[in-house]
């Protein structure tokens, strides 16, 4: 009988802790937004107040890059990022090479407290153009 009790207070339990443990690490996670090429270019064409964030280096960025970006390469980001982009609810639209670097980039923003960060990976798969450093 005392089993009996034992085993139900222990889902009891176990029924309220694990939950709230999940609930814990959640609220203290940042987090960004992972989209396609296609949804940033829906949102650059959409939405005026939008940044275009390059996070690669400065010769990467001049061999050719999606019009209107700002470079910041991902190592730069968080010693000049809140000089460039104070307003830590800007649209950021994050994009490198091949979607490495911008995903380290967007989970530092998210660290950070911007709010509306979107990972759109690498330039490698941006079908619509890009414009060189003149």
């Amino acid at each position: 009988m005392m089993n009996e009790k034992l085993k139900l207070a222990l889902i009891i339990i176990l029924i309220i802790i694990v939950p709230a443990a999940g609930c814990s690490r959640q609220a203290g996670r940042e987090s960004y937004q992972t989209i396609s090429s296609e949804e940033a270019k829906s949102m650059i064409d959409e939405m005026e107040d939008a940044v275009i964030l390059d996070v690669r280096t400065r010769e990467e960025f001049e061999q050719g890059h999606i019009e209107k970006a700002v470079l910041i390469p991902y190592t730069d980001i968080e010693d000049k990022i809140e000089n460039i982009i104070p307003d830590k609810e800007t649209t950021l639209l994050v994009y490198c090479r091949s979607g490495r670097r911008s995903a380290i980039a967007a989970g530092k923003l998210a660290e950070m407290g911007y709010v509306k960060v979107y990972d759109f990976g690498g330039i490698i798969d941006w079908p619509y153009g890009t414009v060189n450093q003149e």
